[in-house]
């Protein structure tokens, strides 16, 4: 059987793991959090590093930092996962989705200023499979119109628009080391990415109950309080650990993912009874998916049933929000869907993970060849 997913494993995570439990702070903050803050403030310049539990609680504070309140409106895309609209919604925003662009199934830049009311207050690009959104058009639209701009990168650490890393380019950005991520914490794990120097201090309050017990540890007050609303927003420093040897091999880890790929793409460029991902110019991806788009959803699923057959495990992506039945409660579509289902309906992601083989991926790629061939 060829697996969909295995979560990433270097070699050092039991050591940094075994450490942790001996340090004496395996809590919140501990040394391996530190070393993980030093690891991501050097990669991302300029910003302010805070890992979380999970990617949804960086969105959750990043909703915090910003003040949505009842009544807000948040432009996002339907073609996401849950949390980047849960994170507004518990909050009382409403969710106004957008329709996706067919070639990188991102947000249509084009089509978020008409979304815009005098209610707007934010704008979550979400860069799908790793690639970035169209980010100069979508910075440009929110200093226009004076909204905040949060960058869903769950699926793109190490992935750049224009030089610029992933989570770095809006107000805040957040990610995602979920064990089917090309890091990951040891199964869930999340990072709060801050561009702007003036939520830094409060992020650190919330993120610690809604006291400024950082401050105290840092020897900034003589004692700690409950200075603010907040929520407890840290992981455990065994998951920073785990996580923490696999930033030691980053590189390793993009390039064999990157190089796997690259394998597919070579392999599936000229097969014409499919389309296959596009990078659009100025933008340079971290190898986070490969997914073929194939007629419609009856051939989706007979295809993905195909290959299961074969062995290979194969699987369809998100159920566009909008048409969940939380999704007509809050939110609403503005404008036409005229790509976000079609699109999300006829697309298969292939087994790509951190160590999968040649032969495994010969194996795919023959797979979907005579699938083809005989249908």
């Amino acid at each position: 059987m060829i697996n969909f997913n295995k979560p990433p494993y270097t070699g050092n995570e039991d050591k940094y793991i075994k450490e942790s439990l001996t340090s004496g702070k395996i809590s919140g903050d501990g040394p391996f959090t530190l070393k993980c803050h030093k690891w991501f403030d050097s990669k991302l310049l300029n910003s302010k590093s805070l890992l979380t539990p999970n990617c949804t609680q960086a969105l959750e504070m990043a909703a915090i930092l910003i003040g949505i309140e009842p009544g807000d409106e948040v432009i996002m895309p339907s073609y996401t996962f849950v949390s980047t609209a849960n994170a507004f919604v518990i909050r009382g925003a409403k969710i106004k989705f957008v329709d996706i662009r067919k070639d990188t199934m991102n947000i249509n830049e084009k089509l978020i200023e008409q979304a815009i009311t005098d209610k707007t207050k934010v704008i979550v690009p979400v860069h799908y499979a790793g690639v970035s959104c169209e980010m100069d058009t979508i910075m440009s639209i929110a200093e226009k119109h004076n909204l905040f701009v949060i960058e869903d990168a769950a699926q793109g650490m190490m992935s750049t628009y224009k030089g610029k890393q992933l989570g770095t380019i809006g107000h805040f950005g957040t990610f995602s080391f979920h064990e089917t991520k090309n890091y990951t914490s040891g199964g869930e794990g999340g990072l709060l990415i801050i561009n702007d120097e003036t939520f830094i201090k409060r992020a650190e309050i919330i993120r610690e109950k809604g006291t400024n017990r950082s401050q105290f540890f840092r020897g900034m007050v003589d004692k700690y309080s409950w200075v603010d609303l907040g929520s407890s927003y840290l992981p455990s420093d065994i998951q920073a650990a785990y996580l923490y040897g696999q930033l030691e091999m980053a590189d390793d880890i993009l390039n064999n993912r990157l190089n796997a790929w690259d394998y597919y793409y070579e392999g599936l460029k000229n097969l014409e009874s499919i389309q296959i991902p596009k990078i659009p110019e100025g933008c340079s991806h971290n190898g986070h998916m490969f997914y073929v788009k194939v007629r419609d959803i009856k051939e989706r699923d007979f295809f993905i049933e195909s290959l299961k057959q074969k062995g290979i495990m194969a699987v369809f992506h998100y159920i566009p929000l909008h048409s969940s039945l939380a999704g007509k409660k809050f939110s609403e579509f503005n404008g036409t869907d005229v790509h976000t289902t079609f699109e999300s309906e006829r697309l298969v992601r292939l087994p790509l993970f951190y160590g999968i083989t040649v032969r495994e991926q010969e194996l795919v790629v023959s797979a979907i060849k005579s699938f083809f061939n005989e249908n």
